[in-house]
């Protein structure tokens, strides 16, 4: 693929709105302009050669931000060939987040930090088809200050957890602690341990996954185990309890990488049980939602110095599952 790159800096999109205003700044905006592969769908073919996700190349298709020969098409335009394409990336427009009057769990709180149990369903914080009843919506309610540094879709935010995880998280205050986590999550020292149910029988009583990460190829809404363009990950389990068609373990990360635990489970042939993403479609308790708690989070206190932990009782679905299957 042929591609043009006019030199304009490259930003994050993910969570961020398309400006209104159209046609857009012409000095912040940025020009691709490329030859896709004969018979190729527009959408996929412009989601590979600019590197951002399927749906906002769709919705710039949708806005009329790319042409195929000076004109615009959809998204399921087969390319011919001797097709130019230019694609018009506007600058990001951050939305603001409303702070929203929404029960917290706070298992710990000071002038620094606060640890919350999130519950499963929720998600962290604002996105695209989530940007409201969002852990960071009721931060902003609970909280006069929250650390700046993620900027202001991500306020506080250290690191996060699947919206169908449930379990604890850390929120930093301000820009010192938020700095101080950071550097324990970097330096692998800020304990991290999951409890989670999965499908099979797993026969060693401990256990090691030690294979890099990155985004799946032919689904960007999926992390996969691969050896390009990825990340080191290391997970390390323990069986807590073995069932005849199924595995209760305890499960403890040294890195954190988007969706590990459901990843690297998956690549053992043990998904997650009630995983949408990586598991099978059917399960026999009609779950919906991974079974997979943030049950114990421990890390220096960026302030004091002080050691922390923390650790809090699975969801009442995660519970009455781990009773059907002992009754079984």
């Amino acid at each position: 693929m042929k591609d043009n790159h006019i030199d304009i800096e490259d930003e994050e999109f993910e969570g961020l709105a398309l400006a209104e205003d159209n046609p857009i700044d012409q000095e912040s905006k940025e020009i691709r302009e490329f030859e896709l592969p004969e018979g190729i769908r527009l959408d996929v073919g412009v989601t590979e050669v600019i590197g951002k996700t399927r749906s906002f190349i769709q919705s710039l298709i949708e806005g009329g931000f790319v042409h195929v020969n000076g004109l615009a098409k959809k998204s399921n335009y087969k390319m011919r060939s001797g097709d130019h394409v230019k694609v018009i990336i506007p600058p990001p427009k951050e939305l603001q987040v409303e702070a929203e009057n929404i029960p917290l769990d706070i298992v710990y709180e000071d002038d620094d930090v606060l640890v919350v149990n999130k519950p499963q369903g929720m998600v962290v914080h604002p996105a695209p088809g989530s940007w409201n009843g969002t852990l960071v919506n009721a931060l902003l309610y609970h909280c006069r200050n929250l650390s700046g540094i993620n900027g202001v879709m991500r306020p506080g935010i250290v690191h996060r957890i699947d919206k169908d995880t449930s379990g604890l998280l850390v929120v930093a205050k301000n820009d010192q602690a938020h700095q101080g986590l950071a550097s324990q999550i970097k330096e692998h020292s800020m304990a991290r341990k999951y409890i989670a149910i999965v499908h099979g029988v797993i026969l060693e009583s401990t256990g090691t996954v030690e294979a890099p990460i990155g985004r799946d190829t032919s689904d960007r809404k999926k992390m996969a185990v691969s050896f390009h363009n990825s990340k080191p990950a290391v997970t390390h389990y323990e069986v807590l309890e073995r069932f005849r068609e199924f595995t209760f373990l305890r499960a403890k990360l040294e890195t954190g990488r988007t969706h590990q635990i459901r990843v690297h489970m998956a690549y053992l042939k043990h998904p997650v049980l009630g995983d949408p993403l990586y598991g099978p479609r059917r399960n026999p308790f009609g779950i919906e939602g991974q079974m997979l708690h943030a049950e114990h989070l421990g890390f220096v206190h960026p302030r004091t110095g002080e050691w922390l932990e923390f650790a809090v009782e699975p969801p009442e679905i995660f519970i009455k599952t781990i009773n059907q299957l002992k009754n079984n």
